[in-house]
């Protein structure tokens, strides 16, 4: 069989949970990967409330609809970035950002990873997906110079937050894949690399495969399929385009998604410059069997007509793993 195609309820948490499930089995999706925002999975419900966990399971089981995972990005990003500000608390709850004191709103979005991970346990699914922030991601530019120290510093910083959290997920058996995204930790292959080498490779920490963050930075995800695929916990089905026409620069030009200015956007899966095709047949040949999870943007276009043409790309594109070799039918019979 094929893998389970989800949508990831992030861009459609101005929904509630049971109209966005009914939608998702009307197109015939296979499940949905929750959002730790809107109705969608709340973490402090699931593990204060009675029968909340239950409440989500009969929504998806009502519309006969199975969760692999669930994705507390918005507060992973606090828990290790710099500086915090303004930006930071138009994404957190106000039981977060609290008085907004920088490492106080750090330490609360730890506590509430280390939550998730408990919730997700307790809900019965293995994988937590999302963002870490970084103490160095501000510091790209590269000017005024940065000394070797501040960038070691940082992928130390990130070591000593996030150990703590992954031991909570060891605990309780889950993983946190972290997905490989510009103002992270690591945002390519080579900061890949050296945020895995940070954490010594614990098996607690690895990769929500998201092949539209390294398209448009010229990074080839099928060659970082086969670099990293034994840490890839989860998969995403996003889409980017690169509009370099001259004018347009990669860095986009402090543009607002959807803005024909921009040197990259994010478009609906199968109109852009993703090699789909190749990404999962490289997701079969290191083993991942998880699912693909459509996470939809595209500000100019229909999410009603997108996501449905997105999970028709998928069923299209994704090819069962052969058990046979074609040539094998060639070799001799004596």
């Amino acid at each position: 069989m094929s893998r389970p195609v989800t949508l990831f309820t992030g861009q459609w948490a101005d929904l509630p949970l049971e109209k966005l499930a009914q939608k998702v089995c009307d197109w015939g999706y296979d499940g949905l990967e929750l959002a730790c925002w809107g109705d969608h999975f709340e973490v402090d419900r699931a593990l204060s409330e009675d029968g909340y966990l239950q409440s989500r399971w009969d929504i998806l089981n009502k519309y006969n609809l199975k969760c692999f995972a669930i994705s507390t990005h918005l507060v992973g990003q606090c828990v290790g970035d710099h500086p915090i500000d303004e930006r930071h608390k138009g994404i957190l709850p106000s039981r977060i950002w609290g008085d907004g004191n920088p490492e106080g709103v750090r330490q609360r979005a730890a506590e509430e990873v280390k939550n998730t991970a408990r919730a997700a346990a307790q809900f019965g699914v293995k994988v937590v997906n999302g963002f870490t922030g970084s103490k160095i991601w501000h510091v790209l530019a590269g000017f005024p110079p940065v000394p070797p120290q501040m960038i070691e510093d940082g992928y130390r910083d990130f070591a000593d937050r996030w150990n703590p959290i992954l031991d909570v997920f060891d605990e309780v058996g889950v993983r946190y894949a972290l997905e490989v995204h510009p103002s992270e930790i690591a945002y390519d292959f080579w900061t890949t690399q050296r945020t895995l080498e940070a954490v010594n490779r614990r098996p607690a920490f690895g990769i929500n495969f998201d092949p539209s963050h390294l398209y448009w930075q010229m990074v080839d995800p099928v060659a970082f399929v086969h670099e990293f695929g034994n840490r890839i916990y989860h998969a995403h089905v996003k889409e980017s385009v690169r509009n370099l026409n001259g004018r347009n620069g990669i860095l986009s030009s402090h543009l607002p998604f959807g803005d024909y200015r921009r040197g990259w956007d994010f478009v609906s899966p199968g109109r852009g410059g993703v090699p789909f095709e190749q990404v999962f047949r490289a997701l079969n040949q290191v083993g991942y069997d998880g699912p693909l999870s459509v996470e939809w943007e595209d500000n100019n276009m229909n999410r009603d007509q997108g996501a449905p043409e997105a999970l028709q790309l998928v069923r299209s594109l994704d090819l069962t793993p052969s058990n046979v070799a074609f040539d094998a039918a060639f070799a001799s019979k004596k």
